[in-house]
């Protein structure tokens, strides 16, 4: 199967979130990570749960970049694992330019970063590279890049 290579650079989603510092506090006690001092910073991975917790926030959440198209990496992915693809959530990275502390607000915007094929003797393997640039609102300065991949696994 050849990949689309024409959804690269499309936007997948955009979110907005209040970092609240009994979330934070939560979050952090999840993981068995010290909470610090006030105000509270957010652990390191919280940004790549956020978008999880900007639906259940009640802050006004920016427009939908994919003007309510389906999402390109759900077509994707859900279209391998229609076809019996292991669908597994690979690679993560965060590089953070900025401390998240309690009281932030930040917007969040992911895109395809790109797309490949790697075929082995025994499968074919997609891999999908999603970036999310995570922005302080006050100042539009990027606090949080993220990067991770998803990789369907199809048995020839």
């Amino acid at each position: 199967m050849a990949v689309d290579t024409s959804i690269i650079g499309a936007k997948t989603g955009a979110w907005r979130v209040t970092l609240e510092r009994s979330v934070l506090a939560n979050f952090a006690r999840s993981l068995q990570a010290p909470t610090g001092p006030d105000p509270v910073v957010a652990p390191p991975t919280f940004t790549f749960a956020a978008p999880y917790w900007s639906a259940l926030s009640n802050t006004e959440q920016p427009a939908d970049p994919t003007a309510g198209a389906t999402n390109p990496m759900h077509t994707v992915m859900g279209e391998l694992h229609a076809k019996g693809a292991l669908v597994l959530h690979g690679e993560q990275s965060f590089e953070y330019l900025a401390p998240l502390h309690a009281g932030m607000t930040i917007d969040g915007e992911q895109v395809i970063a790109d797309v490949y094929e790697k075929d082995t003797d025994a499968a074919t393997m997609t891999f999908i590279v999603m970036e999310t640039t995570w922005r302080d609102t006050s100042t539009g300065a990027p606090v949080v890049a993220e990067r991770f991949n998803l990789i369907a696994r199809l048995k020839k």
